[in-house]
């Protein structure tokens, strides 16, 4: 994961991530990468490392992925591309660049999606509901 996130933000493809991540210079400080486990942990509240700029470029690779992912799913699930189109060209943008996108994102993405597609199921049938009277399932 660390090195995809990294390759990503290099590559500038996830370099915005809605936030401004602060990480700051120890020279004694843990490295990027334990820095950034701990961070994926929970662990992390306060970034320093002996890598500022490797760790920074990850973390804001990974909040950028999540606010994409929030973003594709959310326009597939209200029918404005469909799943397959959104994963040709995110497998595109990423396969350009000679990076891989890890299996456990690409699952991550079907069980977001997924979940949005119940959840707007349930509001168009409660909508329905409430114009219409009871629908029955």
């Amino acid at each position: 994961m660390f090195e995809f996130f990294f390759k990503s933000y290099r590559a500038g493809i996830l370099d915005f991530c809605g936030s401004e991540v602060n990480v700051e210079f120890d020279i004694n400080g843990m490295s990027a990468k334990k820095c950034f486990k701990l961070f994926e942990n929970g662990q992390l509240k306060v970034y320093k490392s002996k890598h500022s700029n490797i760790l920074k470029g990850v973390i804001i690779g990974k909040k950028a992925w999540g606010l994409w992912l929030q973003q594709w799913t959310d326009g597939i699930s209200e029918f404005l591309f469909t799943k397959e189109v959104a994963k040709d060209e995110i497998l595109w943008e990423f396969e350009s660049r000679g990076i891989k996108i890890p299996e456990r994102l690409m699952v991550d993405f079907d069980n977001i999606l997924e979940k949005k597609h119940r959840d707007k199921y349930k509001q168009n049938k409660e909508f329905l509901n409430a114009l219409y009277g009871r629908i029955k399932s």
